[in-house]
């Protein structure tokens, strides 16, 4: 009176309300040294009556009942029946067992960890131009299917599992190697840090006399100064080359700035001081500059370099331009004289760059009277309104780079009255002067006269004298 039904390899017998389970199925879980990893249970977790057991070959591992009953060992835990292996170790890696049995059903999954080795045959920290050889291998399966590895670049490129590279900026960041087995994908990955300078602008940087400005250079704030010692530095400093004038055709670099290695590292001003100052952060890489005040003569390259005992230098140069605006005859006007504004770089605007003028609130000047774009402005005839701050405005299509202010003072116009009057008070001044030495003369020849008609007695006489 036993009635059998067979579902896939699992044989159901109803009369004796028993399961048991033949198929024995096997799930591989790729997985590198000191991974934390989850195993799930098998369905039918926590159906009525149920009991669950984690076993590591023969090693009963944890447990846990629907009475609430449970049991956790070392680095094994669980969590919502899924077992947890907290940073696996190299005798970890082999075979786990899930065993659960509900309502009188018995079911067993095993799972087997296969040790992912994953590897870079040098320092994680490399310079740019270093070999950088990458492994990624498993151990070998007794199975006809076998695993298919490769390496994925930060950029997702495809490499082969053991690749060497010579590292690059495009190299700095997080590799993978993926493992594809029975269509399931595993990754282990791995953070790759090449020691290089953030990239330089790509476009000059633009200031002026009233702009401050930062020249940028720094490293990755995740690499430390005792890895960058390691990977023996030599020296770093910042230099500037200043952009030649037409009379002359080169000018010798200038050392702005040496690198202290002494902890903490710190920087050491040299040569000419030209006003710059190093920017805060250079414990977590910033080796930046920054100047609030800019002259035409600070314009020229500025060179951020750090150099290694293996011979590698990295070298960053910044491009920096001042803009310039001047004033024809000066700033300081007559109401009506013609008045010439120009507004300069070092070289020629490109195509997509162009200027604008601001005029101050109360000029009877109009803006959109100037040609947009040029570089120069003349005023026939400027007037006292004019007075105050004018600004030319650097632009790059949409984008406003910088601006340079001047101040021009204008003095109103001179009637003919008082030119007659400022000139005639010299000429007042100077017939007064000539009139006081003439009244003062006259006074000393009067006493002189006075004293020939006086004259003393030779005779004995009263003493005094008496006139002749």
């Amino acid at each position: 009176g036993e009635k059998y039904q067979r579902h896939g390899t699992v044989w159901f017998v109803h009369k004796l309300n028993i399961l048991l389970v033949l198929s024995g199925a096997e799930e591989v879980i790729y997985a590198q040294l000191g991974e934390t990893i989850t195993l799930k249970p098998p369905e039918g977790y926590k159906s009525h009556n149920y009991y669950l057991y984690w076993y590591f070959g023969d090693v009963e591992l944890v447990w846990l009942n629907y009475l609430g009953g449970n049991k956790e060992w070392m680095h094994f835990s669980l969590s919502n029946g899924s077992l947890k292996v907290t940073f696996i170790q190299q005798e970890q890696f082999g075979t786990f067992t899930c065993k659960l049995t509900w309502d009188g059903v018995k079911t067993e999954t095993t799972y087997k960890i296969i040790k992912l080795s994953v590897s870079v045959n040098s320092s994680f920290v490399v310079l740019p131009g270093e070999p950088l050889p990458l492994v990624c291998d498993t151990e070998t399966l007794h199975s006809p299917n076998k695993p298919e590895i490769h390496w994925l670049n930060p950029q997702e490129e495809i490499h082969s599992p053991s690749v060497t590279v010579n590292a690059t900026n495009q190299h700095n960041g997080q590799w993978a190697c993926v493992v594809t087995h029975d269509k399931k994908i595993h990754k282990a990955k791995i953070s790759i840090l090449v020691l290089d300078l953030s990239p330089a602008p790509l476009q000059p940087q633009y200031t002026s006399k009233s702009s401050p400005l930062t020249i940028p250079c720094s490293i990755s704030s995740h690499i430390s100064w005792e890895q960058i010692k390691a990977k023996g530095i030599q020296e770093g400093h910042w230099q500037f080359f200043q952009k030649p004038s037409s009379c002359l055709k080169s000018v010798d670099p200038q050392r702005l700035f040496q690198l202290s290695l002494k902890k903490p590292v710190s920087w050491s001003k040299e040569g000419e001081d030209r006003g710059l100052t190093p920017v805060s952060g250079l414990e977590k890489g910033v080796l930046s500059l920054t100047k609030k005040q800019w002259k035409v003569e600070d314009r020229g390259d500025y060179v951020c370099t750090l150099k290694f005992n293996n011979g590698v230098t990295l070298n960053r140069t910044v491009h920096v331009d001042v803009l310039q605006i001047s004033a024809s005859p000066g700033i300081h006007l007559i109401s009506g004289q013609q008045l010439n504004l120009t507004c300069s770089l070092s070289y020629p605007l490109s195509s997509d760059m162009s200027m604008k003028w601001i005029v101050p609130e109360q000029s009877s000047q109009q803006p959109v009277a100037f040609q947009q774009g040029s570089t120069y402005f003349t005023i026939l005839r400027v007037d006292t309104n004019d007075g105050g701050n004018w600004a030319c405005e650097l632009w790059q299509r949409n984008k406003r780079l910088t601006a340079a202010v001047i101040t021009l003072m204008i003095e109103p116009k001179l009637s003919v009255w008082m030119l007659v009057i400022i000139c005639s008070v010299p000429v007042i001044v100077l017939l007064s002067l000539i009139l006081v030495f003439i009244l003062h003369r006259r006074r000393k020849q009067k006493m002189r006269r006075l004293r020939h008609r006086l004259c003393k007695c030779k005779n004995p006489k009263p003493k005094g004298f008496y006139r002749t």
